[in-house]
C-alpha cells in the first residue's frame, strides 16, 4: 500500500474540543482524591498522573482552575464545539509530514495534542505498527525494544470519556497485533496523557512530528480564570486569539532539529491581528513548509462556520513555501501529496511555490496571480492610505444599541444630547439615505460626561433604563461614568465629510456622507483634510479597496470580505500631490456618478499599469466579474 493511499477502518473522526474537561475532576473531591508525591499528583480513584496540574501554582491558586475545569466537563458536544473530521484528512496530513509506514516510525517520537475520539491516534498506531510488526515480534518483544515503542508515542486529552474510549480502542488493536494484554497496557499507559495539554510536563520532550486538529474555541468560551492563565504562559494567547492559537504555539516549542508540525484549523490567525505573533514566532525560528487552502473541501462531517486549512511548518529555516487549494473532491488528496512534495513542482495550476511568505509577522498572502504581484509593486511604489493623509476609523459601540439607538424624533433626551445615527440599512445603492435613526450622547465636546442636574430630560432618560445599562461591562469597570457608551462620541465628527465602509460585504462599498450623520460600530469610516473625499471615493472605487482588503482578509462564508480598520489601512492610494487637476476632476465626476468602471481606467493609467495589472485591477469591481 503507498503512503498517499493508507486508509483505516474506524467510525467518523471527531476533532474534539479543548474544553472538554475530565470528568473525574470534581472540585467537591479534588483535594480529597489527590495523592501529592515528589510534586506529581495522581487521581487515587483510577491511579493515573494528572498531568493537567499548572506547574508553579499553589494548591490554594489552583483551585479556581479545577473549579472552571470541572464546569466545562459537563458540556455537550455542541458546546464543546466538537467537529467529526473526514479520515482522507488525517490520512493526508500524516503522508504529508512524513509519517508514514515504510519508515521505522518506532525510531521517531510523535505528539498529538488533543486527541478527541482518535482520528488522528488510531491512524498514527496503525502506520507505526505496519513496520514495527515486520521487524520485531510482539509476542517475544524484549524490554528494551517495549521502551523504545513506549516512547514512539505521546497523546494528550482532556475529556475523560474520549480519553477512555480511545484508551480501550488502542488496547484491543495492540492485542490484535500479537501484544499480551499486560505490554499492551504499558504501552498505551506511556503514550496517553489525561489533561491539558497547555499545562502538560512534556516541556523537556522533543518530537520528529506533532499533529493533529487543535481545538477551535472563542476566548468568549474560556473561563476567566483559564484565560488569564493561558496569558501567562502563552505569548501569542494575546488580543482576542482563539485557543488554537497557543495550541500551535506550545506545539512548535516541542518539536525538535528538522521537526515537522501538521495541523488543520481555521485559516483566520494566518491574516488576522490576532495572529501576527504567532506569525512572527514562525519567521524567526520555524519555516512554513506547506500550506493547502480547504476553503471549498469538505473536510469535515458537519458544516463549520470558519474556512480550514493545513499547514505543515518546520523546525528549520527555509524561504520557499509550497501552497496548495483543495476542491471538494477529498480524493484528490491522494495525488497532492505526491504532486507537493516532489523535488520539482510539475507545471500544474493548482500548486505554487512561493518565495518569503512567512517573512515577517504581516498577513500571508498565499498565492502569486496576477492580483499578488499587483499587490507587491503598489506596496513598492505606493505610500499606505494614511500615509497619504487620510485617517481610518470606526464607529461608535454603545453596549446596549436597543436603549442608545431609537427613532431619532422619538429620542426623549434634550436636542443637543441627540445625533443623527448612520446605520447599515442606510446604504441604498451605493448612496446614503438616512432612515430616521439616532443615538443618544452622553459626551459634551471636551469629552466630559454631561451632568445629569444640566440635562433632566437626558437624566430621565438614562434613569428609566438604568438597570440594563450598568449591567454592560463598560458600566461595571467605571461604576462613577455608568452611563457613557463604549466608545467616546465626537459629537462635531457628525459635521465632517466622511467616507463610510460596511464591514462585512462581498464587493467594496465605499459610500460618501456629508449629511451630518455619525457612524454606528458597523462602519469604518475614512476622514481626511489632505484629499478631497469625492477623489478618494473613486480611488478606492476603482478596485484598491478591494484589491488590497482581498489580498490581506480572510474571506467569509458567501465569499464576503472583512473590511474593518487592520485590513483598510492596508490599502495603498498614491500621494494627492501626484493627481493633476484634470485627472482629480474627472474622479470627482467618477465618483459622484459612481463609475467603478471609469475609476479603474483614469487609476490604471495614473498608476502605469500593463493590460495584466490592468486586468486584476478590474477583476477586484464588480463589473469586471460579471
Amino acid at each position: 500500500m503507498s503512503e498517499t493511499t493508507e486508509q483505516i477502518d474506524q467510525s467518523p473522526m471527531h476533532a474534539q474540543p479543548w474544553i472538554s474537561v475530565l470528568r473525574y475532576l470534581n472540585s467537591l473531591e479534588f483535594f480529597a482524591t489527590t495523592k501529592q508525591t515528589n510534586n506529581q499528583f495522581t487521581d487515587t480513584r483510577h491511579d493515573m498522573p494528572m498531568t493537567n496540574i499548572p506547574d508553579l501554582l499553589k494548591p490554594e491558586e489552583f483551585e479556581p482552575i479545577a473549579h472552571a475545569l470541572d464546569r466545562l466537563s459537563s458540556s455537550g458536544q455542541e458546546d464543546r464545539g466538537a467537529i467529526f473530521t473526514k479520515r482522507e484528512v488525517v490520512c493526508f496530513i500524516l503522508s504529508l509530514v512524513g509519517y508514514t509506514s515504510q519508515k521505522e516510525l518506532y525510531l521517531k517520537r510523535i505528539l498529538e495534542p488533543s486527541f478527541g475520539h482518535g482520528e488522528f491516534l488510531v491512524e498514527i498506531v496503525n502506520r507505526l505498527l505496519k513496520k514495527f510488526t515486520q521487524d520485531f515480534d510482539p509476542p517475544t518483544i524484549k524490554s528494551e525494544t517495549l521502551d523504545l515503542l513506549k516512547s514512539s508515542i505521546r497523546a494528550v486529552e482532556l475529556h475523560r470519556d474520549s480519553f477512555e474510549h480511545v484508551k480501550l480502542k488502542l488496547l484491543n488493536r495492540l492485542e490484535e497485533a500479537g501484544f499480551s494484554n499486560h505490554n499492551a497496557r504499558s504501552i498505551v499507559d506511556a503514550w496517553l496523557q489525561c489533561g491539558d495539554f497547555l499545562f502538560s510536563d512534556l516541556n523537556s520532550s522533543s518530537f520528529d512530528f506533532v499533529v493533529g486538529n487543535p481545538p477551535y474555541v472563542r476566548q468568549e468560551a474560556i473561563p476567566n480564570v483559564l484565560l488569564k492563565e493561558y496569558r501567562k504562559r502563552f505569548l501569542t494567547m494575546c488580543d482576542r486569539a482563539d485557543l488554537y492559537v497557543a495550541f500551535t504555539e506550545k506545539s512548535l516549542s516541542l518539536l525538535g532539529k528538522n521537526g515537522l508540525l501538521g495541523f488543520i484549523c481555521a485559516d483566520r490567525w494566518t491574516k488576522n491581528k490576532y495572529g501576527r505573533p504567532l506569525r512572527e514566532l514562525i519567521s524567526r525560528d520555524y519555516h512554513l513548509e506547506h500550506y493547502i487552502s480547504m476553503t471549498d473541501a469538505d473536510a469535515f462531517h458537519q458544516e463549520v462556520s470558519a474556512y480550514p486549512s493545513v499547514a505543515v511548518i518546520k523546525r528549520a529555516k527555509g524561504t520557499r513555501t509550497r501552497i496548495a487549494k483543495l476542491d471538494r473532491n477529498l480524493s484528490e488528496l491522494r495525488n497532492l501529496v505526491k504532486e507537493i512534495k516532489a523535488k520539482s513542482l510539475a507545471n500544474t495550476a493548482h500548486i505554487q511555490e512561493i518565495e518569503g511568505v512567512d517573512r515577517n509577522g504581516a498577513p500571508w498572502i498565499l498565492n502569486t496571480d496576477p492580483t499578488t504581484n499587483l499587490v507587491r509593486r503598489l506596496e513598492s511604489e505606493l505610500p499606505l492610505v494614511e500615509q497619504a493623509g487620510a485617517e481610518v476609523r470606526i464607529g461608535v459601540a454603545t453596549g446596549a444599541d436597543r436603549i442608545y439607538t431609537q427613532p431619532f424624533a422619538s429620542l426623549a433626551v434634550e436636542p443637543g444630547r441627540k445625533l443623527k445615527l448612520a446605520v447599515t440599512r442606510d446604504i441604498k445603492n451605493g448612496s446614503i439615505q438616512w432612515t430616521g435613526t439616532g443615538i443618544v450622547n452622553p459626551f459634551l465636546e471636551n469629552g466630559s460626561l454631561a451632568a445629569f442636574d444640566k440635562f433632566p430630560r437626558m437624566a430621565k432618560f438614562f434613569r428609566d433604563h438604568e438597570l440594563a445599562i450598568k449591567g454592560r461591562n463598560v458600566a461595571k469597570r467605571n461604576a462613577k461614568n455608568w452611563y457613557r457608551t463604549i466608545d467616546r462620541i465626537y459629537p462635531q465628527l457628525a459635521t465632517v465629510p466622511k467616507l463610510l465602509i460596511p464591514d462585512i460585504r462581498g464587493e467594496a462599498t465605499i459610500v460618501y456622507e456629508d449629511l451630518g450623520l455619525y457612524p454606528h460600530h458597523n462602519f469604518y469610516f475614512i476622514t481626511s483634510t489632505t484629499w478631497d473625499l469625492r477623489v478618494l471615493q473613486a480611488v478606492l472605487l476603482s478596485g484598491l479597496a478591494r484589491l488590497f482588503v482581498g489580498a490581506y482578509t480572510t474571506k467569509m462564508r458567501g465569499g464576503y470580505l472583512r473590511y474593518q480598520a487592520q485590513h483598510l489601512r492596508r490599502i495603498r492610494i498614491p500621494w494627492w500631490n501626484s493627481l493633476d487637476q484634470p485627472c482629480r476632476s474627472r474622479l470627482r465626476d467618477a465618483a459622484i456618478a459612481l463609475d467603478s468602471k471609469s475609476s479603474s481606467a483614469i487609476v490604471a493609467k495614473l498608476l502605469g499599469l500593463s493590460n495584466t495589472e490592468r486586468s486584476a485591477l478590474e477583476g477586484s469591481i464588480p463589473w469586471a466579474r460579471q
